[in-house]
C-alpha cells in the first residue's frame, strides 16, 4: 500500500523583528575542508496535536531574533575566510500533510515507509543547497501526529547546537518569552591555528557498497559491559564506552582484515568544556565544538582483546584529548584533527543519544523517534540513538558492513550482548 504527502509550496520565514546588521566570523572549526554541507534528520512525535505548523513557524520567526545569524547567508571576509552576512533572509518553511497515520506507516520505523524526502524540506531548484543555513518541514498525519524534517547545515551549527536551537524553538511554541539559554556566536574567540601545506595528492575516495542496518542494545546488558569493566579495573566508563567498545570488537572480528591490516576507530569529542576559558559563558555557544580522534591498533589485536581492554584504549584516547587539543590551537605541527584512512578498515562511531533531540517538546511532548538520514558510504560508521519506548537502551544505527559480513557481525554482537 502506497502512501502520499502533500507539501505547500516553500516559503521563507525570517525574525519577527528587526535584527542586527552584521558580517560575523566563523571558526576554523566551523570552515573545515566537508563542514560546508547539510545533515538531514527527522523527529517522529506521536502526540496529536493542534495545527503543529502554524505553531512552530510562529515559534521559529521568533526565536531567530535571538539567533539572528541563521537568517543569514554565506559571505566572504575581507581576509578570504567564509563568513556569515546577518541579512534578515529567514530560512526556508515547509508545511505538508500526509494521508495516513503514522501507525499505519510503523511510526516510520525503518525501513520508510514512505520515501525520506517527502519528509524533508527542499528549497527551489534556483538555491544552492550549500548555501542554505537551516531549512524546516512540518508534516502532519491523519492521527494528529507529526514530523519535523530538518536539514542543517554543519557549518553552523554542531549537533548540540542545531538541537539547542530547536529546544529554542520549542520553548517559544509553549508560551515563554525568550528561550532559557541565550545563544552567543563566538566563533572568533575559537582560535585559529597556523595553516599546514597538505603534504602530496588529495585522497581519492572511493564509495563503499555498505548495507544499512539497525540493532538494539538492552540497558541491562550495557550496565552488565560496565560493571565488568569496574570489577576488574576499579573505574568507570560510559555508555558510549561500552557500547563503541564491543562494536569495533565484534565488526573487527566479522569483517576478515588481512593479518597485518590495522583496525581504526574514529569518535567526535566535545571541547565545550575545554573552551570554557574563552567562550563568555557555559551554555549558549551553537557552533561546532568538536575534536575528531582516532584509535588505530592492529587488526589482530582488536580481535583477540578482551571488551575491558577496548574501552580501556577508548578512555585512554579521550583522557588525552586536552592535551592534543591544546597543542593544537597553538599550532603544533604534530598534532592536529585525528583521521582516519577512507577504507573497510576504519570505523566511525557518533553518539546522537545524548545530544538534546530527544528533549525537543514544541508543547504536545518529544519525539517518539529520532531518525538521521545520512547515507554517507565514504567510511563505514555508526550512530548511537535512544532505543524507542518501551525499550530501555541504546539503538544502534549501522552503515558499517558489507553484505557477506552482516551475518557474521550478528552472531559476535549476540554472543557478547
Amino acid at each position: 500500500m502506497s502512501f502520499s504527502v502533500t507539501k505547500l509550496a516553500p516559503a521563507i520565514v525570517g525574525p519577527c523583528e528587526p535584527t542586527p546588521s552584521a558580517s560575523l566570523p566563523l571558526s576554523p572549526i566551523d570552515r573545515a575542508p566537508g563542514m560546508r554541507r547539510l545533515i538531514d534528520l527527522f523527529l517522529v512525535f506521536g502526540q496529536p496535536a493542534q495545527d503543529p505548523a502554524k505553531v512552530v513557524r510562529e515559534a521559529l520567526s521568533r526565536a531567530l531574533v535571538s539567533y539572528y545569524p541563521v537568517a543569514g547567508r554565506f559571505a566572504v571576509s575581507d581576509n578570504g575566510e567564509l563568513a556569515v552576512a546577518c541579512t534578515g533572509d529567514g530560512i526556508w518553511f515547509v508545511e505538508a500533510s500526509a494521508d495516513c497515520s503514522l501507525k499505519d506507516v510503523n511510526n516510520l520505523e525503518r525501513p520508510f515507509m514512505i520515501p525520506k524526502e517527502e519528509l524533508i524540506p527542499c528549497p527551489p531548484p534556483q538555491v544552492s543547497q550549500e548555501d542554505v543555513f537551516l531549512m524546516l518541514q512540518v508534516t502532519q498525519f491523519s492521527c494528529g501526529g507529526y514530523v519535523v524534517g530538518i536539514r542543517f547545515n554543519h557549518a553552523i551549527f554542531d549537533g548540540v547546537g542545531v538541537a539547542q536551537f530547536l529546544k529554542a524553538i520549542a520553548e517559544l511554541a509553549k508560551g515563554l518569552a525568550r528561550p532559557t539559554v541565550e545563544p552567543i556566536w563566538c566563533r572568533e574567540a575559537i582560535p585559529d591555528p597556523p595553516k599546514l601545506v597538505p603534504q602530496g595528492p588529495p585522497p581519492v575516495f572511493q564509495p563503499l557498497a555498505l548495507e544499512q542496518s539497525i540493532l538494539d542494545i538492552s540497558l541491562d546488558r550495557i550496565d552488565r559491559i560496565k560493571s565488568q569493566f569496574t570489577s576488574e579495573t576499579g573505574q568507570k566508563c560510559s555508555t558510549f564506552d561500552a557500547v563503541g567498545a564491543v562494536l569495533w570488537h565484534c565488526r573487527t572480528r566479522a569483517i576478515n582484515l588481512e593479518p597485518q591490516a590495522d583496525a581504526h576507530l574514529a569518535f567526535p569529542v566535545s571541547t565545550r568544556r575545554l573552551l570554557q576559558e574563552v567562550l563568555p559563558k557555559e551554555e549558549g555557544y551553537y557552533g561546532n565544538c568538536v575534536y575528531p580522534m582516532a584509535i588505530t591498533a592492529p587488526g589482530e589485536k582488536i580481535k583477540k582483546a578482551s571488551v575491558v581492554e577496548i574501552v580501556s584504549l577508548i578512555r585512554e584516547a579521550k583522557e588525552s584529548v586536552p592535551t592534543k587539543f591544546s597543542r593544537w590551537v597553538k599550532g603544533d605541527p604534530r598534532e592536529g584533527p585525528c583521521m582516519v584512512p577512507l577504507e573497510y578498515g576504519s570505523l566511525c562511531v557518533t553518539d546522537w543519544s545524548r545530544v538534546g533531540f530527544y528533549e525537543v517538546d514544541f508543547g504536545w511532548g518529544g519525539p517518539i523517534q529520532v531518525a538521521p538520514l545520512t547515507e554517507d558510504d565514504l567510511i563505514p560508521w555508526c550512530i548511537l540513538l535512544q532505543s524507542p519506548a518501551p525499550m530501555r537502551g541504546v539503538r544502534l544505527l549501522l552503515r558499517c558492513l558489507l553484505k557477506e559480513h552482516l551475518e557474521a557481525f550478528h552472531d559476535q554482537m549476540s554472543s557478547l550482548v
